[in-house]
């Protein structure tokens, strides 16, 4: 299971931060403009990018793409971590691209064509052919503490800082690629989801699969689910069968999501907090998707 994990000081040039921050430093970059040979926020390539990042945390890593991929450890797909570096065949030569992996199948990058963004490593139109391996530069794991059965973290005396919440978009892109789901066509109705959409694909798809049907013509790409709505969500994706009477404290026998909360229990995939709650009405963080998802593969 990923771990939250959290810094026991504030990180400075010589003193590294958590994967945490670093991610969250790379995102503070998003939109910045592509330049090739690009150092400054003016304008990045891909690599210089990357170096800027791990630089803003602590870290040194080489200015360019194949000195980066020689760094490190080799890392398979079905292991990567949030922090490890992920190469690209763009150009014909074994290594031309990088991106810093931000989990969910997802990597931050420069691209040449809408600056820093976050795109799939899966994606089927273009990053998932091209996906050549990843080099983890920097081990940021920590030994982490249990503190409820849906979710690990790493807790010290410097205040939490919550785990980011997967957008509806995540969550689609995520459940296509489980489902191996493919639209007819990426003509869809939501309101909300234009054509350039980086997640139109998946969108599309769960959609016409019926696993999401927006709210009045509207998708809600950026928003986020409860965990109640996202029990209803795995239950009708997967096809779960089978029902536990189980009782959490903040699910009454007339909830709407019981028995969707029920079937999940009933498979393995949620065991609740460990006060007894369900957490029905709480935003589903990254880990725990992440948590349910592996159950699912798993079961």
């Amino acid at each position: 299971m990923a771990s939250l994990i959290i810094s026991t000081a504030v990180p400075t040039a010589a003193s590294a931060s958590t994967v945490t921050s670093l991610i969250s430093s790379a995102k503070t970059y998003i939109g910045t403009p592509y330049r090739y040979g690009g150092t400054t926020t003016a304008g990045f390539d891909c690599s210089a990018y990357v170096q800027r990042v791990f630089s803003d945390n602590g870290y040194s890593v080489p200015r360019d793409t194949s000195s980066q991929y020689a760094r490190g450890t080799a890392v398979s797909k079905s292991n990567l971590e949030t922090g490890d570096l992920v190469f690209f065949n763009t150009s014909g030569n074994r290594v031309s691209h990088v991106g810093i992996y931000v989990g969910a199948s997802n990597f931050i990058h420069a691209s040449t064509s809408k600056g820093v963004m976050i795109s799939s490593i899966y994606d089927p139109h273009y990053w998932g052919s091209r996906y050549v391996g990843a080099r983890r530069v920097q081990n940021f794991a920590e030994a982490p503490i249990k503190i409820n059965t849906d979710v690990a973290a790493v807790v010290t005396p410097a205040k939490i800082q919550a785990p980011a919440n997967p957008t509806r978009a995540d969550i689609a892109l995520t459940l296509a690629e489980e489902l191996n789901l493919k639209a007819t066509n990426n003509q869809i109705a939501f309101n909300d989801v234009s054509e350039s959409h980086p997640q139109i694909a998946a969108i599309a798809a769960v959609a016409e699969a019926g696993i999401f049907t927006g709210s009045n013509g509207s998708f809600k790409p950026d928003g986020n689910l409860t965990r109640a709505q996202l029990a209803k969500v795995l239950v009708e994706a997967f096809g779960l069968e089978g029902r536990t009477d189980v009782s959490f404290s903040d699910v009454p026998n007339d909830h709407w999501a019981k028995e969707y909360i029920e079937i999940l229990y009933h498979n393995g995939i949620t065991k609740g907090h460990v006060d007894g709650r369900f957490g029905v009405e709480e935003q589903v963080t990254s880990v725990q998707f992440q948590t349910f998802i592996d159950r699912i593969s798993g079961s």
